[in-house]
Parts: structure tokens; C-alpha cells; sequence
């Protein structure tokens, strides 16, 4: 980024040996956990334009999900949600709760002396009375095992909730440490770079310096090079 110093790590995407061809190299440029400077001018402006860039070079194809195959949507319906899912297409209304069932009609007027007639009613009465005993039953026992049947689930969902607490838990550690390791890793390779960089510019400063010593030296080299020139023409006049 801005700092001073800069940082290259080599990414590989793929691994020859698995059959696949290895795509050029990536180098990103970057210890975010050491760099600094990112506030600074243009430094945002620089990242959008490599996202845009990017964005550019990339070219998914039109179903960039089929290698995941077809998704089954009606595996799981049932008849009677496909005839609701038909339903709501059509924007019909939803028919109203029958209560025929629970109705005990008595023969119709034209039948009002026909035995067989009375006879399939009181069977219905018959049929009738026994579906309410059975509900009173469902309710007797619901009421005697059912509390603790409810106890049993509840117990069962909390132990659930635990362990995907735990393993939350586990994996927030997990991240941590991995934060925790690479912000180590870039903070003891900064120290690394500052130092190779202020050894690189102290070297550049002596051989700056030498440069300028050479080149006062050429001067002086040059100088000695006339003297003995001057000397003997003034001993030739004498």
C-alpha cells in the first residue's frame, strides 16, 4: 500500500500434480496488518480501479452454476402442496373448514318413513360418537405424557443449541488464531523489510558518497595531470 515498504507474496491457484495446468502467478503487494497510508489520498481511487479492472477481465458464463447440476425444487412437494402451489397460481380463494363431517342429518323429506334411510343416520351418529371418544382419548393422554414428551424435545433442542454454541465458539478460536497468526506473520516480516530497507538506503548513501569522492578524486587526479605540464614550460622560458 502507502508505506514505505512493500511486500510481494506469491500465490498458487492449482497444483500440477492434480492434472491441471497452473494459471500465471499472483503477486498481491500487500501486509495489511503492517502497511500504512491507506487514508491517504488515492489510495482508494487506486483499489476501486483494480476491482474494476477486474471486473472487466472477468466473463462468467450464462449458467456459471452447471456443474452443480439441475436443482430438484418438486422433489419434497406433496400432493397437497402441489394443489396449493396450483391454487396460489390461479389466485383462487382457499375453500372454508368443512364441518359436514360433524354434522347428524336426518333423512331428507321424502325419505322421513324409509327404515334404511334412519338407519345409515344412526350409523353416522354411531361414527360420529366414536371419532369424539377418540379425541377425548388423544386429549386424556396428551394431558397425562405430554408435558413430559415436551420436556424430552426441549431437552433435546438445548443439547443441540450446545453443541452448535461449542462449535461456534470453536471456529470463532479458530479465526482468531489464524488473525492472530497472520498479523504476527506481517508484523515480523515488516520489521524485516524496514530493516532491509534501511540497510539498502544506508547503502545507497555510501555509494553516493563514494560516487562523490570518485569523482572529487577525478578532479583531483585531473588536476595533477596539468601541473607537471605547467611546470616544465615554466623551466623552459628560464
Amino acid at each position: 500500500m502507502a508505506h514505505s515498504t512493500s511486500s510481494a507474496v506469491v500465490l498458487h491457484h492449482s497444483n500440477p500434480a492434480h492434472g491441471h495446468q497452473a494459471p500465471p502467478d499472483v503477486v498481491v503487494d500487500a501486509l495489511p496488518y503492517y502497511d500504512g497510508g491507506y487514508e491517504e489520498a488515492g489510495v482508494r481511487e487506486a483499489a476501486l480501479s483494480l476491482v474494476e479492472d477486474e471486473t472487466r477481465r472477468y466473463k462468467p458464463t450464462k449458467n456459471y452454476l452447471e456443474q452443480l447440476g439441475q436443482p430438484l425444487y418438486h422433489q419434497f412437494e406433496t400432493d397437497i402442496m402441489k394443489t396449493e402451489f396450483e391454487r396460489l397460481s390461479n389466485r383462487l380463494p382457499m375453500e372454508m373448514l368443512s364441518m359436514k363431517r360433524y354434522e347428524l342429518p336426518t333423512p331428507p323429506p321424502g325419505k322421513q318413513t324409509d327404515f334404511q334411510a334412519w338407519n345409515e343416520c344412526v350409523e353416522n351418529s354411531y361414527a360420529q360418537l366414536e371419532h369424539q371418544q377418540t379425541r377425548i382419548l388423544n386429549l386424556e393422554l396428551m394431558w397425562d405424557y405430554g408435558a413430559n414428551t415436551w420436556k424430552i424435545y426441549n431437552t433435546s433442542l438445548q443439547n443441540m443449541l450446545e453443541q452448535a454454541q461449542k462449535q461456534l465458539l470453536e471456529l470463532r478460536k479458530q479465526i482468531q488464531e489464524i488473525n492472530f497468526n497472520r498479523k504476527n506473520e506481517q508484523t515480523h516480516a515488516g520489521a524485516k523489510l524496514s530493516a532491509l530497507e534501511q540497510t539498502w538506503v544506508g547503502l545507497v548513501g555510501k555509494n553516493y558518497e563514494i560516487e562523490c569522492a570518485i569523482v572529487e578524486l577525478e578532479k583531483e587526479v585531473a588536476n595533477l595531470r596539468k601541473q607537471p605540464k605547467t611546470n616544465g614550460a615554466a623551466t623552459s622560458e628560464h
